[in-house]
């Protein structure tokens, strides 16, 4: 159970406390509803290249890392399709750092043309080391234009090409700065051994001058249901043939959505799941194989891949797949076996919330999602999950005409 108060500045900044005493480390999270699906499609990559711009230096702190640094704190970010996340832990006695650090940036971010060059740089290279140069490294810039049409989530990240980020204009970044990252489209979690009065005051002090934007109300386009197989072919340098199977599930925030989350633990998480028992350990098709989703804030995916042994075709190997996945769908999961699964997924939410700082992150998450409380929820609603309804969805979710399929073949 993560306890926590709520409140919120005239602004619109969301802020939410979760007191722990039993640690001397804080933690501060600040979410910014902005991703991928945000982006102007002739102009994507943008919500990436800025977790990268805003550690390029504010108008008071030029060097963002360095004071953060002299004060025991460490700091990091991330984006998704969803969200940009930036978090920061530091002995709670320097707290105030934090809320100066972040409140600067998010008010006076600097505009210096040669940070934006620094960081474009830095961006196309990621995009070339890790999705052009590394093994199968192009998987999301090919499977998620497949299966979505419609729906940004059909690009990935880091953008739909190099040229998006190479020909940003300062423009470009000061439009997309002053349209989502505002105090009234962010939340900000602190946590650790705090007092609620004490971060009103540090809140108001660092935060509230900072005034509000216009609001944003996401418009996006609904993906229609899929109602045809699809598939896409690829070579390239790599040791193995892979296989990857794209199925449209529901989002994070449906009622169904933990009994899709445990069908793929059921199939393909672990060396006891199905998948791995048949394909790799008896038949000796696959080298590996598991399953997994992408836990959308929209309708998401549910993807299945694996690399196949040598001298083992693409097709031998989907075949075996999908025999075992119409077996799953037909004949349904004894109880036995959804409730290891469960208590798997239950042992791993726990341990996770170990840390203070996965605390803050999964508050923040059900905040942006619409209810914090859900954040107290999931292991109940993985554990109320039944077996019917883990085939039910299976038949939903299952289906060939659900389904985008990528074959990634070896080089000869």
């Amino acid at each position: 159970m993560i306890h926590y108060k709520h409140f919120v500045l005239d602004n619109g900044l969301r802020v939410y406390v979760h007191e722990d005493h039993t640690t001397p480390i804080a933690a501060v999270n600040i979410l910014y509803n902005v991703g991928s699906k945000d982006e102007d499609e002739s102009k994507t990559g943008f919500a990436h290249l800025f977790e990268h711009l805003m550690f390029g230096g504010s108008r008071h702190v030029p060097v963002y890392d360095e004071p953060l640094q002299r004060v025991g704190g460490e700091n990091n970010a991330f984006t998704s399709p969803d969200i940009t996340n930036y978090y920061i832990t530091l002995p709670a006695v320097n707290l105030e750092t934090a809320f100066w650090l972040e409140s600067d940036r998010m008010m006076s971010l600097s505009f210096d043309p040669r940070v934006l060059e620094v960081q474009r740089k830095v961006v196309v290279e990621e995009f070339k080391q890790r999705y052009l140069n590394q093994p199968y490294g192009d998987v999301w810039l090919r499977l998620r234009p497949l299966a979505y049409k419609v729906h940004p989530y059909r690009w990935a990240t880091i953008g739909k090409e190099i040229s998006h980020i190479e020909d940003a204009t300062m423009d470009d970044v000061r439009s997309f700065f002053y349209k989502y990252y505002l105090p009234n489209n962010a939340i900000l979690v602190v946590a650790g051994p705090v007092q609620v009065e004490d971060i009103k005051r540090l809140a108001q002090k660092w935060f509230g001058p900072i005034p509000a934007g216009a609001p944003y109300r996401r418009q996006l386009p609904q993906e229609p249901v899929q109602q045809e197989a699809r598939t896409e072919e690829t070579e390239a340098a790599v040791p193995l043939d892979a296989l990857y199977k794209a199925f449209h599930m529901p989002a994070k925030t449906d009622n169904d959505y933990f009994a899709a989350d445990l069908m793929t633990d059921l199939l393909g998480r672990g060396k006891s799941s199905r998948l791995y028992e048949r394909l790799v350990k008896e038949a000796k098709l696959f080298n590996n194989v598991n399953a997994y989703v992408t836990g959308s804030a929209d309708p998401g995916l549910l993807v299945i891949q694996g690399q196949l042994n040598g001298g083992v075709t693409i097709e031998r190997g989907e075949a075996e797949l999908n025999a075992i996945l119409e077996e799953f769908t037909q004949n349904g999961v004894p109880a036995a076996e959804l409730a290891k699964v469960k208590n798997q997924a239950e042992s791993t939410l726990v341990f996770s919330e170990v840390e203070m700082l996965n605390r803050a992150m999964n508050l923040a998450f059900a905040a942006n999602l619409g209810d914090p409380e859900e954040v107290n929820r999931e292991g109940e609603k993985l554990q109320a999950v039944t077996p019917d309804e883990v085939q039910n969805m299976a038949r939903r979710i299952l289906r060939p005409t659900n389904t985008s399929t990528l074959y990634y073949r070896a080089q000869k």
